[in-house]
C-alpha cells in the first residue's frame, strides 16, 4: 500500500497519544519514522515490542526520547500533543529546530496567555491572548513554514486502517505538498489548502458541537435534534471562525463539516463521550479524571466563550453548554434554551 519508494530521511512525530501513534503508522507506510515519547518505558514498548500501547507499530517506526535527535534526523515534524503542552514542548524543541525545518501539527485546540489583571477584576479575552496552534509554534521557534492538519480523523479508526481523508493546511506551498507526498495513501487522501487560521479554527470549533452532540446522545433525544444541533453548530463555527481570522470556505470542507459530522456522531470521539456521561449524569470532574486522553474541548468551552463576549459573536450553543459546565445549569436547562432560542434566517452568513 502506499508509495514503493520508501524515502531515505526519516519523518518525526511528536507525541505518542492515540493520534500521534495513528499519524506515525501512516507516514510509515511511505517513510522511515521517529516517534517522540516523553516516558522511556513508551520508548522502551515501541523499541522491543514495537507497540505503542495495545496499538502495534509499522515495522518503520522507531521511538525515542531525544528532541535534539528528533530534530538532526527530521526536517519534516508532526507535532501532535495536547494544546495545553504544546508551548511547553515547542520551547524545548526549538534550540534544535532550524528555519528549514517543515512542522504540521495536529493538535485541535488553543493556547491561552491570560492578560495581566487585578484580583476579581473581569478579563477581556481578545484574539491577542489567545493562539492557534501554528501560531505557538512560530512564536516559539525559528520555524517559518509550519501547517496544520484537520479533519474527520478519528484514531481508533485511523489505527484499524479504515479509508479517511484530511486537510493539510499551510501558506506554504511547500507545506502543504510535503504534507501530500508523506500522508497519501490507497485508503488516506489527503487535501490542501491555503487557509491555516480558518482549517485550525475548524478543528478547535467543532469539538464544543461534538461535546452538545454527545449530551443529545445521551438524553436519548434522537437523530433529528442532531441534525438541528450540527446544522445549527456549522452556522455557530462560521460566525465565531469569521470572528478569529478564519474564512467561510474552510468551514465548507472536509476540516469543517466533515470532521463536525465525524466527531458529532461517534462513540469514539472523546468530546461526544464527555457530553454523552454529563446527560447520563456524571459530573465533568469525575469524567475527566477517568479520561486517559484530554478531551480538547472543555477548555475550548471556556475560551471560545470568552472570545464570542469580547466579539459579540451570537454563540447560543457555546454560552449554553458553558453554563452547563462550570456554572450549574443542567444539560436539560440548557437544551430546553437552545429549543427556545429565536432564530428567523436559517443561513445568514452567505
Amino acid at each position: 500500500m502506499g508509495s514503493k519508494n520508501i524515502s531515505d530521511k526519516p519523518v518525526g512525530v511528536l507525541g505518542a497519544g492515540s493520534f500521534g501513534t495513528a499519524v506515525a503508522n501512516i507516514l510509515a507506510e511511505n517513510s522511515h519514522v521517529i516517534l517522540y515519547a516523553r516516558k522511556a518505558e513508551v520508548v522502551r514498548q515501541i523499541q522491543e515490542e514495537q507497540k505503542c500501547g495495545e496499538v502495534p507499530l509499522h515495522s518503520r517506526v522507531t521511538g525515542t526520547d531525544d528532541l535534539e535527535m528528533l530534530a538532526n534526523a527530521c526536517e519534516v515534524i508532526f507535532p501532535v500533543v495536547p494544546s495545553a503542552n504544546l508551548r511547553t514542548v515547542i520551547r524545548s524543541l526549538s534550540p534544535y529546530l532550524h528555519p528549514y525545518h517543515i512542522l504540521i501539527h495536529g493538535t485541535k485546540g488553543l493556547d491561552i496567555q491570560i492578560p495581566p489583571h487585578e484580583p476579581g477584576e473581569k478579563i477581556t479575552l481578545s484574539r491577542e491572548h489567545v493562539k492557534t496552534m501554528s501560531e505557538v509554534i512560530r512564536e516559539e521557534s525559528v520555524v517559518v513554514r509550519v501547517g496544520c492538519m484537520a479533519g474527520p480523523n478519528l484514531a481508533k479508526e485511523l489505527i484499524g486502517q479504515q479509508p479517511a481523508a484530511t486537510v493539510i493546511a499551510s501558506h506554504f506551498k511547500e507545506v502543504v505538498f510535503e504534507g501530500q507526498r508523506l500522508l497519501r495513501s490507497d485508503r488516506f487522501q489527503v487535501y490542501g489548502s491555503a487557509d491555516l487560521i480558518g482549517v485550525e479554527l475548524c478543528g478547535v470549533l467543532k469539538n464544543i458541537i461534538a461535546i452538545a452532540s454527545g449530551a443529545l446522545s445521551g438524553l436519548g433525544l434522537g437523530e433529528n435534534a442532531r441534525a438541528l444541533l450540527i446544522s445549527r453548530g456549522m452556522v455557530e463555527m462560521i460566525y465565531l471562525g469569521r470572528a478569529l481570522g478564519g474564512n467561510v470556505h474552510a468551514f465548507l470542507g472536509l476540516a469543517g463539516v466533515g470532521d463536525l459530522v465525524a466527531t458529532c456522531s461517534s462513540t469514539l470521539s472523546r468530546n461526544y463521550t464527555v457530553g454523552n456521561r454529563l446527560a447520563k449524569g456524571e459530573t465533568l470532574a469525575d469524567i475527566l479524571e477517568s479520561m486517559e486522553e484530554i478531551a480538547e474541548g472543555v477548555n475550548t468551552v471556556r475560551i471560545v466563550n470568552k472570545l464570542a463576549e469580547t466579539y459579540k459573536v451570537r454563540a447560543p450553543i457555546t454560552q449554553t453548554l458553558y453554563k452547563v459546565l462550570y456554572k450549574g445549569l443542567t444539560i436539560k436547562e440548557g437544551l430546553q434554551y437552545l429549543m427556545r432560542y429565536p432564530l428567523n434566517a436559517d443561513i445568514d452568513f452567505l
